[in-house]
């Protein structure tokens, strides 16, 4: 009777073979095989209305919003934090609503009216609400301010024009200014330095209300 070892393979042996294996079926056949591409960028016009001003860009189709505002107009105002828009960090305003610039592709808005924080409003001239946020403090090392601020307009027009939160008492009443509404609706702008008591301070007095 045979040694059982007679019939296995050495550790060596079967790791040849299997490497011999791999690099055939890597080498396409001489007949009919697809030759191998290189990855190239498709590109795209798109033209854009950012801050009152049109630009014609031209981009890569899977450029996204953040990234066609950052590398290619150098408004830099618009941070990519987490770039998975969990962080806010990236807010916009697109056509009147706030979204997270890095979840969404530039060629999505052709034609669309963006407004980044450099259209809110510049350190000569400045929008209440960046007003609000340097007399109440309402940030700390700042990386995630201007899509607080981007946030904190948009939020206010929402209110004002009685679109409701999951935290509006009455829906078939206009919502109103509170703490708990300002809270909910910035929940998606996150502030690692935990200055929201300071935001809402701000947010509060340019709706008017005293704080």
């Amino acid at each position: 009777m045979g040694r059982s070892g007679d019939h296995e393979l050495n550790r060596r042996d079967l790791m040849v073979g299997a490497s011999a294996t791999a690099a055939l079926a890597a080498v396409p056949s001489a007949a009919g095989a697809a030759p191998v591409s290189i990855d190239k960028p498709v590109l795209t016009k798109v033209s854009l209305t950012v801050n009152g001003q049109r630009r014609d860009l031209e981009l890569d189709t899977r450029t996204s919003l953040l990234d066609a505002a950052r590398e290619h107009l150098h408004l830099t105002g618009s941070k990519k934090g987490c770039d998975h828009g969990q962080c806010g960090a990236c807010t916009m305003i697109v056509e009147g609503r706030r979204i997270n610039s890095c979840l969404t592709l530039a060629v999505m808005h052709q034609g669309a009216e963006i407004t980044t924080i450099e259209g809110i409003g510049q350190p000569e001239n400045l929008h209440p609400m960046q007003a609000a946020f340097i007399k109440h403090d309402g940030y700390q090392c700042g990386y995630c301010t201007p899509g607080q601020i981007c946030s904190g307009v948009a939020v206010l027009a929402e209110i004002k024009a009685g679109i409701p939160s999951h935290v509006t008492a009455d829906l078939n009443a206009t919502p109103q200014v509170t703490e708990a509404e300002i809270r909910e609706r910035m929940s998606g702008n996150i502030c690692r330095c935990g200055a929201y008591s300071n935001i809402v301070e701000a947010m509060t007095e340019v709706a008017g209300r005293p704080v």
